[in-house]
């Protein structure tokens, strides 16, 4: 759990470098999925920083992934937004409400509960059915980006939100689906395509999210898609369990931290701004 907790330290503190150098960055086309976007994003020095604060977190998430269930590392992951709140309270002089103190505290109860509820990960292994099914799943996060482009504002930042999301909890899943590292069975591995798919998907997605529309609506769909979906893989395909007795406080601790975290939706994105006490203006969330 402490892996996944620092894992969720870095995704938040890379939340608030990678959204200041999304917004700086020129729109390009209208398109959901642009990858030129993504390159010009590669050009700002902070987003590069946050590009390394999300591989140092991405090897905690491994490490958690292979000690903890699923749905335990999703809620910590979502948790990064109340991260992401406290960084933009303390350096950047962000105001926060009583109400988001308290959404923050509120993530650290769900969490605790997670902690004391949490078994040890499933021992299965999954099947060559859920690998390619975690493939399928990653091409279609793709194609829903390419689709994004053309919906309303408000249904285009759902859309690149849910796909974020989608797309990050294929990487959460698949990482449980690699158990031989060895080159020959990593080729011939359809998890592995999966995952680099997906988390590349997710961070196009992310990125044009970061940059157009309304974030807070996309923050909160990529909290949805990162966590029940997979938390839920986890349980029905991988064996993920509780401790004995404890199912109903795993619940209620994975329920309370995503809740939290929805209320911290704004956050995902770091104010144009900082040179003062002021409000998020409301966007997406980690790298």
């Amino acid at each position: 759990m402490i892996c996944a907790l620092g894992s969720a330290v870095c995704f938040g503190m890379a939340s608030v470098l990678q959204a200041v150098a999304a917004r700086a960055t020129a729109p390009g086309t209208g398109s959901g999925v642009d990858p030129a976007l993504l390159l010009r994003a590669l050009r700002q020095w902070r987003y590069l920083a946050g590009l390394g604060l999300d591989g140092l977190g991405f090897l905690l998430q491994v490490v958690a992934l292979r000690s903890i269930p699923i749905y335990a590392v999703g809620a910590a992951l979502a948790a990064s937004l109340a991260v992401t709140a406290v960084v933009a309270a303390r350096l950047l002089h962000v105001r926060l409400s009583g109400v988001e103190w308290g959404a923050v505290g509120v993530v650290c109860a769900g969490l605790a509960m997670l902690g004391l509820a949490s078994g040890d990960e499933g021992e299965r292994t999954g099947s060559t059915t859920l690998r390619y099914v975690m493939l399928g799943v990653a091409l279609a996060v793709l194609l829903l980006g390419a689709v994004a482009g053309r919906l309303p504002d408000r249904g285009r930042a759902l859309a690149l939100g849910l796909g974020a999301g989608f797309g990050f909890g294929v990487v959460e899943v698949t990482v449980r689906l690699i158990d031989d590292v060895s080159p020959g069975a990593l080729v011939t591995n359809p998890a592995t395509y999966a995952l680099l798919l997906g988390g590349g998907a997710a961070f196009l997605l992310l990125t044009s999210a970061l940059q157009r529309g309304s974030v807070t609506t996309a923050t909160a769909g990529m909290v949805i898609g990162e966590t029940v979906g997979p938390a839920l893989v986890g349980v029905i395909c991988l064996g993920d369990r509780t401790r004995d007795g404890l199912a109903w406080l795993a619940i209620l601790g994975f329920a309370v931290a995503v809740a939290g975290a929805l209320a911290l939706a704004r956050f995902g994105e770091a104010p144009e701004q900082a040179d003062g006490p002021e409000r998020l203006s409301g966007s997406a969330p980690r790298g």
